[in-house]
């Protein structure tokens, strides 16, 4: 295999291939789903079936302009749609896993017969997470890393990938001054041990990616050396997913109060991800952030080999 080159001036550093992943097998397969990741990064679309997300202000709340939404990701290259009853925004308060069920089971029905981009469901709830897949949702997004393991055993009776993201505290509390020694250091920490307690229940090491959780109790400082040192997640091994869609830190750089504008912010950040080996980035606006993943994967020849 040849050796990326990658732009120091964007990561600071070059790895050479096999210090970053191995990439040969870049196709996951499994009952409900299909990952190619031979061109390089994909895109996930973010699909909030709630009254107050921070992103959309509950735009896609009613289930026939969701599904619309959805299937326009699908057409705008998304690899995989996101679909979440609850939202996780600053604040945030829990909703029930039957009020979420409410919300996502007819979205996710209706995408899976409209569309084949597998649909992931975006929970930590073992009932929502449990009912999405039996609406024919194919991926596991949970923010709280399989803390209820309820919720890793299914993903091993399903036999599909799953999220593992860090978050400090909870989505009420999470920006209520988060402190860390070495955030970078220690958010790692944690996902690799995620991790391992996911392969431990079964879940192969294909089919678990990692994500830093870029903004789930970080200051725009902690978000910032996350990802200028996301190759050291790359370098685990695990496939990493990322984030950084619309969030606060980039307003507070950019100056763009609201989060719809935020779109070219957001465009520096997938670019850097996917420079740097980042397999999935998690966006909002997907056709625009897809041409994004597209250069940048023709911008780098030699990565994927």
């Amino acid at each position: 295999m040849r050796t990326p080159v990658w732009p120091k001036n964007w990561l600071g550093l070059v790895l050479n291939k096999a210090e970053v992943q191995s990439y040969s097998q870049n196709i996951i397969e499994w009952p409900k789903g299909r990952l190619d990741f031979s061109d390089g990064c994909l895109v996930m679309g973010v699909l909030n079936v709630t009254p107050d997300s921070f992103s959309d202000g509950g735009e896609f709340f009613a289930p026939d302009k969701a599904v619309e939404h959805g299937l326009q990701m699908a057409a705008g290259g998304a690899a995989i749609i996101d679909v979440g009853g609850e939202s996780t925004r600053p604040g945030s308060a829990s909703v029930s896993a039957d009020e979420q069920i409410r919300r996502v089971v007819p979205v996710i029905e209706a995408l899976c017969k409209k569309t084949n981009v597998p649909v992931s469901i975006d929970t930590y709830k073992f009932e929502v997470a449990q009912a999405a897949l039996d609406a024919g949702a194919a991926m596991i997004n949970d923010i709280t890393a399989l803390s209820d393991e309820r919720v890793g055993e299914l993903a091993v009776e399903r036999r599909l990938p799953v999220v593992l993201m860090h978050m400090q505290g909870t989505p009420a509390t999470m920006q209520n001054e988060p402190k860390y020694d070495d955030v970078v250091g220690e958010v790692l920490e944690f996902l690799l041990d995620r991790a391992k307690r996911a392969g431990k229940l079964g879940i192969s090491n294909d089919m678990i990616f990692i994500d830093p959780g870029i903004g789930f109790g970080k200051t725009t400082e902690h978000n910032l050396s996350l990802l200028n040192n996301i190759a050291k997640f790359v370098a685990t091994g695990y496939r990493v997913l990322v984030g950084t869609s619309r969030k606060r830190f980039i307003g507070q750089i950019t100056g763009k109060e609201k989060p719809a504008e935020r779109i070219f912010g957001t465009a520096a950040t997938v670019a850097l991800c996917a420079a740097a080996g980042v397999s999935i980035v998690r966006v909002h606006d997907v056709a625009d952030m897809v041409d994004v993943v597209k250069v940048i994967n023709k911008l780098n020849p030699d990565f994927p080999d």
